[in-house]
């Protein structure tokens, strides 16, 4: 490995320009001299980078509070990372419908949309309803659409890196769809496409139940359960993006399917059907008989599945998410079953972010391109000459 010498005053700029613009995002403002003090670089070297910022549009003069002017001579002035000079989107397609959430630079997110689309869509038609959420989201936010810097997109599946579906039942006509390359056609700017329930450990490690843990795993109980894992606080995907299916694991030994496990009847629940899932749960609060019998058996199958994966990654929290009511009552029964499987049994938390879980895991993911580009060595913008 090269060392880096004075021979390259871009690249120093560049990394100055990264250090620089970090200190001042992570301040709600500074001035020259306090930057100089935060970066550790020289007064004319801050001068110059703030003076490129400025010039990117990336950072701007904050206005003077009131009642902070000095008695004598003008306040020394301040600055502030222009968190509005562009935006976020983060999308989730999934089954029953399409979200979509904005945000700035800084994550802050400025709204939100979610619309229904049919469960037997095709994929031209979920995509085109994709399209009409981002597009009314951006009219009621105000936002021009040549301002977005990344969208961040979680849906079911198994993703190839270029955003195809490489395998993906839970939607009609997914499989084999080259999703990314679909979407890239709406937007200018990267779009990065991920499994959703990958999407939504990042969300509940950013803003959720796992704030606190690098090593979680986060269960999307719903009918066919998925999960999405960190380790060390990186998201796990596999050697071929197919981590966390455990969804499949009826397929090893066990002919039950959770389409009959959750039935209170002879015959399965229909498939991806929230509603029918909503029902049995709330039955079983009641005390029907034959519901509770049913959520026992659907418990159970979520204890082997969750348990394998405990015993595979030892996480440090497990986060219980999904879109059918009365998970929390399934938290108990789980962690007394999980006590018995496991040689270190993990904390089992409901998910705090519910339903926006996967589009605000999405959102990250949008974030963490930008990031990357601005903080990064080779991606930060270059100061003004």
């Amino acid at each position: 490995m090269g060392q880096l010498t004075g021979g390259d005053p871009s690249l120093l700029r560049r990394i100055n320009s990264a250090v620089v613009l970090h200190a001042l995002r992570d301040t709600d403002a500074a001035t020259l001299t306090e930057i100089t003090r935060l970066t550790g670089l020289s007064r004319p070297t801050v001068e110059g980078v703030v003076e490129g910022l400025v010039g990117a549009g990336l950072v701007v003069e904050a206005e003077a509070a009131e009642g902070t002017a000095r008695r004598q001579g003008r306040p020394a002035r301040r600055f502030r990372f222009r968190a509005e000079a562009g935006h976020l989107l983060g999308l989730e397609i999934g089954a029953h419908r399409v979200t979509a959430a904005l945000s700035d630079l800084d994550g802050t997110v400025l709204g939100t949309l979610a619309k229904d689309v049919d469960e037997k869509a095709p994929a031209d038609e979920r995509l085109d309803r994709t399209r009409t959420v981002v597009a009314e989201l951006l009219r009621k936010a105000g936002v021009s659409r040549a301002s977005l810097r990344a969208v961040g997109v979680g849906s079911p599946g198994i993703m190839e890196a270029d955003g195809t579906v490489r395998l993906g039942t839970a939607l009609p006509g997914w499989t084999g769809l080259p999703l990314g390359e679909r979407l890239r056609r709406s937007f200018r700017c990267p779009v990065l496409v991920e499994n959703d329930t990958n999407a939504a450990v990042v969300a509940e490690h950013w803003r959720g139940a796992g704030t606190d843990s690098d090593d979680m795993v986060f269960v999307m109980a719903g009918l066919s359960p998925g999960a999405g894992s960190l380790i060390g606080g990186r998201l796990h995907r596999g050697f071929g993006g197919a981590a966390g299916e455990i969804g499949a694991l009826h397929l090893l030994g066990r002919e039950a399917t959770p389409e009959r496990l959750l039935s209170t009847t002879d015959q399965p629940l229909p498939p991806l059907d929230e509603r029918a899932v909503a029902e049995v749960f709330r039955l079983a609060r009641a005390g029907d008989t034959d519901a509770c019998a049913a959520l026992d058996r659907f418990i159970q199958r979520l204890v082997h599945d969750v348990a394998a994966l405990v015993l595979a990654l030892d996480p440090e929290l497990v986060v219980i998410g999904g879109w059918a009511s009365g998970l929390e009552g399934a938290l108990d029964p789980l962690r007394r079953e999980l006590a018995r499987y496991c040689l270190r049994p993990p904390r089992v938390a409901l998910s705090v972010l519910g339903e926006a879980a996967v589009a605000t895991g999405a959102l990250r993911l949008a974030l963490d391109q930008v990031e990357e580009q601005l903080f990064a060595v080779e991606g930060t913008v270059t100061a003004r000459r």
